[in-house]
């Protein structure tokens, strides 16, 4: 359950390349193509949205992975060709596991605030150097500042640079371009909105980060990421967007291929 619910997590970090977007025209869709590379292993994803539905298909690691936000049902798809299976999560699920972790994370807390202090910081070490981010016990989010650094170019976009902080210590960094310049509408993402609040339970605070790009009060800087690199626990991660083009897709780039088989457990097998 924990590899798939990180998988579904990561997958969210493609799903933020669903920015600059140009205004409606002949097609109504638009396919962004995102490249995130890690610790130098790169991988290219192609993501398809429309008014009330998105879909990403990446390299998870363990082979392909399909994810399918459907708005209007509120519902969150991933398929796994390999296995020619699928899973569908739906809010009560995203709601029900985000209050399990919630009582886990109380829980142990509850054990910390118990342990010696030389055993509780060991405790709290290893958890940060498996990727937990820095706050509480539990690695509680912490929001990141970031402060203007200058200008420079990411493939055909100019985009202003920004260092981010959490406590104090530079976590990341992000290149963002003028939304003007990029030519999109708040309604060209208006899917994005919707599947913030759908993790909200899960991710409080990273859904508002991740998925509604372009709101300074909100993102911490002005513009849309079109580059970010972010670095945890030795780990670096960047994410640039290198394709974004307006495309009519059909029905069944949203859908279930058929033949594939529905997994009982919402999250997964593993």
């Amino acid at each position: 359950r924990r590899i798939r619910v990180r998988e579904t997590i990561l997958a969210t970090t493609v799903l933020t390349c669903l920015i600059a977007v140009p205004p409606a025209s002949a097609a109504d869709g638009v396919l962004v193509v995102p490249r995130v590379t890690t610790n130098g292993n790169a991988r290219t994803s192609e993501v398809r949205i429309e008014a009330q539905r998105m879909r990403a298909e990446m390299d998870s690691g363990q082979g392909p992975r399909v994810m399918v936000f459907d708005g209007a049902r509120q519902v969150l798809l991933s398929i796994d060709p390999s296995r020619k299976s699928y899973t569908e999560m739906t809010k009560a699920d995203v709601d029900r596991l985000g209050s399990q972790m919630s009582d886990m994370k109380a829980k142990m807390e509850g054990m910390l605030q118990n342990m010696p202090p030389e055993q509780r910081a060991k405790m709290e070490a290893m958890m940060k150097g498996r990727g937990m981010p820095p706050g509480g016990p539990m690695g509680q989010p912490v929001k990141t500042e970031y402060r203007k650094t200058g200008a420079s170019k990411v493939g055909r976009w100019t985009c202003d640079t920004y260092d981010g902080y959490q406590n104090g210590q530079k976590v990341s960094e992000v290149c963002a371009a003028s939304p003007q310049a990029l030519g999109f509408t708040a309604a060209d993402f208006a899917v994005t909105t919707q599947m913030a609040e759908f993790f909200r339970a899960l991710v409080p605070l990273g859904a508002d980060t991740l998925f509604q790009a372009g709101r300074p009060e909100q993102q911490g800087f002005n513009g849309i990421p079109v580059r970010s690199a972010t670095t945890t626990a030795g780990r670096q991660v960047v994410s640039e967007l290198v394709e974004i083009k307006r495309e009519t897709f059909t029905d069944a780039a949203f859908a279930v291929p058929a033949g594939f088989v529905k997994d009982s457990n919402a999250f997964g097998p593993r």
